[in-house]
């Protein structure tokens, strides 16, 4: 049989209708083979029976018995294509994935074409027939692809062959003259191209998206770096400064507890000479008193006669009446050790807080005023860092992001988040307020004073009076009068925080805020009156301090 084989052509043994090699062949009275299977089926279609290679009429439909002869050359011919097929590379098996062949039974190998004509994809065996017949070879093959007939117009039934600029979508040659009429119309490879040119920008957004997203990764890893490395300053730090209070305040009571022992000790040697002292009296009385007894029983009346007048007259004591022993006052000693005590941790307290408002002064931000939030009596200067009440209401357009009944103006930056600092100075003024507010903050109204409407602020006034207008206003007491005020923010923290410069102190402390919008810095200089407030409110730059300055020395232990 092998050598018959190779005698005979393999096409010999393809049913024309599946073009794969015959399973159950039969013969048909006009000479032609097909597989059983496919010849009923085309009769059961196509009436009357016909041979579908030469027309052949049958009147009627023949009975099929199956070739026993040609069935035993065809398996062999299959069984010799399987065995071609583990020899060749490329025709292995379709791994998952990969187009498999729809003609192979059993084993399915791996497609090389597909023919949008059949709508099939052939291995290298079954793709032959396309290679060698006319009418097959004018079949249209593609590298093979899935999902053939997502390639067929599904209205038409003919291939998708054009591509539709005006609809933007593939369509065949009916849908050019029916459903697309007057339709700009290109091929597909035409269309691809332009597809390709759009996917190219499209790639390098991404890739540019990508390449922001790896930045933006990088600066996240660094900020938490940066974080990491505040965190550990801070907490060795913190280590330190309560080692050397805990120190200090051991030390103090130390020196107490020896101070009142001192005075104890003073307390009992003074005592112990006062007894002393008593005791030597009381022995020489009582030696006196002894000495009077033995006389006082004596018959030898001439020796008591010359005795008495020196046993008669007392022994020379001290008097005691007036002497006492002084007990140590106690009172007020812990009082004034505990001062002192206080002393000390409010001067390393504004060592503490001279650093701090150094540390924030790192955030700060270049802030100009925005004209089109200034209530129309505010005058602004050109480089808008300055802001007073004109006392004059200026004919100014009445936009939304105006403040129509209080003087006030925002600043044009807005801040999302991180963290920012900027200081103004407020000397000569008898009223202003500072802070910041939210994006939507009500700007036709009396001007909200407390987060839960959107402001952080606090407020001076009548030239004495400080207030932080949290929900419930808390009156502040400060020692001196701020020449320069100090705005510190801190978006993820929820912290807004005011400090005095010059005296490096804190004034107030927002803390726990929930900031979910844009924030502004918020101005006003509040009314002129009457010259009284005509000073303006001034934006200044921030000098940074060279942060070697950052470091203080606390009870002999140096921190940064």
């Amino acid at each position: 049989m092998s050598a018959a084989s190779s005698l005979l052509s393999e096409e010999q043994f393809l049913c024309s209708i599946c073009l794969d090699v015959f399973t159950d062949p039969v013969s048909i009275p006009c000479g032609h083979n097909f597989c059983k299977n496919c010849i009923t089926q085309h009769w059961d279609i196509n009436a009357p029976c016909r041979c579908p290679l030469c027309n052949k009429l049958f009147n009627r439909r023949p009975e099929l018995h199956v070739n026993t002869f040609i069935s035993e050359m065809a398996a062999q011919f299959r069984k010799l294509a399987q065995m071609k097929a583990s020899s060749c590379p490329d025709q292995r098996c379709a791994k998952p994935g990969e187009v498999s062949c729809d003609v192979c039974t059993g084993t399915k190998l791996k497609a090389l074409k597909s023919c949008l004509v059949c709508l099939a994809s052939y291995c290298e065996t079954h793709l032959e027939p396309h290679q060698r017949m006319t009418g097959l070879k004018r079949h249209k093959l593609i590298d093979p692809v899935e999902n053939l007939e997502g390639r067929m117009c599904k209205k038409h039934d003919r291939p998708l062959e054009l591509f539709c600029k005006t609809d933007q979508m593939c369509v065949c040659l009916l849908c050019t003259v029916l459903d697309h009429k007057s339709h700009r119309f290109v091929p597909l490879k035409e269309g691809c191209e332009g597809k390709k040119t759009e996917l190219g920008k499209t790639e390098a957004e991404i890739q540019q998206k990508i390449q922001e997203r790896r930045l933006k990764i990088q600066e996240i890893k660094h900020s938490v770096e940066l974080s990491e490395e505040d965190a550990d300053r801070e907490i060795a730090d913190s280590v330190r400064v309560f080692t050397a209070l805990m120190q200090s305040v051991e030390r103090g009571q130390a020196e107490l507890i020896e101070t009142i022992q001192e005075k104890q000790k003073t307390t009992e040697k003074q005592a112990e000479g006062f007894i002393k002292e008593l005791e030597q009296e009381i022995s020489e009385l009582m030696k006196r008193t002894a000495e009077m007894e033995q006389l006082s029983r004596t018959e030898d009346h001439l020796h008591l006669l010359q005795s008495f007048p020196s046993l008669n007259t007392p022994p020379h004591t001290k008097d005691w009446t007036e002497v006492s022993v002084h007990c140590s006052s106690y009172e007020g000693t812990v009082r004034r050790a505990v001062a002192q005590l206080e002393e000390t941790l409010r001067k390393e307290m504004e060592k503490l807080l001279d650093v701090e408002l150094k540390r924030v002064q790192q955030y700060a931000v270049d802030v100009t005023l925005d004209p089109d939030t200034a209530n129309p009596t505010l005058i602004l200067s050109d480089d808008g860092k300055q802001v007073k009440d004109g006392d004059v209401k200026k004919n100014l357009p009445d936009n939304p992001e105006r403040f129509s009944v209080y003087p006030c103006v925002l600043g044009k930056q807005s801040f999302s988040s991180g963290r920012f600092y900027y200081e103004v100075q407020v000397q000569w003024k008898t009223w202003w307020g500072l802070g910041v507010t939210r994006g939507s903050v009500n700007r036709k109204e009396k001007i909200p004073m407390s987060p839960k409407k959107g402001s952080w602020t606090i407020w001076f006034w009548k030239g004495n009076e400080y207030a932080a207008f949290a929900d419930s206003p808390v009156q502040l007491f400060l020692k001196s009068k701020p020449q320069k005020v100090g705005v510190f923010v801190d978006y993820e923290e929820g912290l807004v925080s005011f400090y005095d410069v010059h005296a490096a102190g804190l004034i107030y402390s927002f803390t726990g805020c929930t900031f979910t919008e844009k924030l502004y810095p918020f101005f006003s200089p509040s009314l002129d009156r009457g010259g009284d407030n005509s000073a303006p409110l001034i934006i200044t730059p921030v000098n940074h301090t060279d942060q070697t300055d950052d470091l203080f020395e606390m009870d002999g232990v140096t921190f940064s």
